[in-house]
C-alpha cells in the first residue's frame, strides 16, 4: 500500500521521456492520440483560466479560482472517466467540469454568483462543485456506494487540495470508503498552499499519499505537472476500483501559481522566487515541447487547438455578458417543494419592502 518513494513521472520538465524512475506499479506511457487529446484540454483550460480572470476584472464574475498551472491534474481527472462514472470536483475545478462536456457558462453561474449551480449534475455525472472543504468527498462515497450496493459500473473521482486533507471530513470519507470497499478515488491536488498556509503547517507525514495506509487503502504519488503521468497513474485507479478493488489515494504534487482567488494577495505569504522556480514545470509547455520533439503537434493542429480554446472564450464572454433579470422571489421558491410558514412569511416581508421601496423611488 505504500506509495512510490518518488513522484511518477513519465515525462520530465524539459518535454523528454522520463528515464532512470523505479515505482511500485509499471506505468504505461499513454497513447499519441490520448496526449494529443489531452493537451487541446490543457490549451482550452489555460484560456478559460485567463479569460475567467478578465471576467472578474470586468465585474462580470463575483470571484474565480484560478486553477493555472494546475491544468494537467484537472484535465487528467475528467479523461480518466468513463460517461457513467462520476465527477466530485471543487471550487478551483472548473477546467475539469468543462472537460466533462458541461457548458463553460453554465459552470460559471456559480461564480457569478447566480441563485443556483449552473447545471444539472445528472447530464455529465459532475456534482455541483464545492466550496466548503472536503464535503464533496462524503457526497463522492455515498454516491460510490449507493453504485456499488445497486450492482453498477460506476466509478467516482473526487477532487480535493492538499488543506481539505486537514479536515475531519477527510478523515471520515476515507475510512468509510476503505471499511465498505467502495470504487471511489481521493485524487488531492498538493498545490503546496491551503489559501496562506503551507503544506509543512498541515501535515509532518512523508507524503499525503502515505495517509491511505492508515485506512487500509493504496495510495500513490505522481507528478501533478505530468498529464502523461497522472494519465496512467488515475487510469490505473480506475481499473482497480471498476474491477472491485476498492479505493484508492493519489496525491498529486503541483504548485499554485497564481493567487488563491482574485481577493487573496499571494506576495504575504510566498515570494516571487519561489513562484518563479515553478514556471519552467508548466504542464503545457512540458507536453508542447514533447509533442512537438516527437513529430506529433503540427502546426497545423497547433492552430486548430488554439482556435477551439478562442472559441470557448467567447463563448464565454458572451454568455457573461448578458444581464440576468433577478428575481428575489427566487430565494425562497426553491427552498421546498412546499414552502414552510416561515419561508412564506420572509417572502412576504421582503415583497412588501421591495414594494414600499418602489413606491418611494
Amino acid at each position: 500500500m505504500l506509495p512510490s518513494q518518488q513522484p511518477v513521472r513519465l515525462i520530465d520538465e524539459n518535454g523528454s521521456a522520463a528515464v532512470g524512475r523505479t515505482f511500485k506499479t509499471s506505468y504505461a506511457l499513454p497513447t499519441e492520440q490520448t496526449l494529443l487529446r489531452g493537451y487541446g484540454q490543457l490549451v482550452m483550460g489555460r484560456r478559460v483560466n485567463d479569460q475567467a480572470s478578465a471576467l472578474v476584472r470586468q465585474g462580470r464574475m463575483a470571484v474565480y479560482p484560478s486553477s493555472h498551472g494546475q491544468e494537467a491534474c484537472q484535465v487528467a481527472a475528467a479523461m480518466c472517466l468513463a460517461d457513467h462514472d462520476w465527477l466530485f470536483p471543487t471550487y478551483r475545478d472548473t477546467v475539469a467540469v468543462m472537460a466533462r462536456g458541461v457548458d463553460p457558462v453554465q459552470v460559471m453561474e456559480l461564480l457569478r454568483g447566480s441563485w443556483h449551480g449552473g447545471y444539472d449534475p445528472y447530464e455529465h455525472n459532475v456534482a455541483t462543485q464545492s466550496t466548503p472543504l472536503a464535503t464533496q468527498l462524503l457526497h463522492a462515497v455515498g454516491v460510490a456506494h449507493a453504485a456499488k450496493l445497486r450492482g453498477e459500473d460506476t466509478v467516482v473521482v473526487a477532487l480535493c487540495g492538499d488543506g481539505a486533507s486537514s479536515e475531519g471530513d477527510f478523515h471520515e470519507a476515507l475510512n468509510f470508503a476503505a471499511v465498505f470497499h467502495v470504487p471511489v478515488i481521493f485524487f488531492v491536488q498538493n498545490n503546496e498552499y491551503a489559501i496562506s498556509v503551507p503544506l509543512i503547517h498541515q501535515s509532518v507525514a512523508p507524503s499525503l499519499a502515505h495517509k491511505a495506509i492508515g485506512y487500509g487503502m493504496p495510495g500513490e504519488r505522481v507528478d501533478g505537472n505530468d498529464l502523461a503521468a497522472l494519465l496512467a497513474v488515475l487510469d490505473d485507479a480506475v481499473r482497480r476500483a471498476r474491477s472491485g478493488g476498492g479505493p484508492s489515494l493519489i496525491e498529486a504534487h503541483t504548485y499554485r501559481m497564481q493567487s488563491h482567488t482574485n481577493a487573496d494577495d499571494a506576495s504575504r505569504y510566498r515570494s516571487d522566487d519561489e513562484v518563479r522556480a515553478w514556471e519552467p514545470r508548466d504542464p503545457l509547455l512540458r507536453l508542447r515541447t514533447y509533442l512537438s520533439t516527437a513529430g506529433l503537434l503540427t502546426a497545423a493542429e497547433e492552430e486548430r487547438i488554439g482556435a477551439e480554446a478562442e472559441r470557448v472564450a467567447a463563448v464565454l464572454r458572451d454568455g457573461l455578458n448578458v444581464e440576468v433579470t433577478v428575481d428575489p422571489q427566487d430565494l425562497f421558491r426553491f427552498v421546498y417543494s412546499e414552502p414552510t410558514p416561515q419561508l412564506l412569511e420572509q417572502s412576504d416581508m421582503l415583497r412588501e419592502e421591495l414594494s414600499r421601496e418602489g413606491a418611494t423611488s
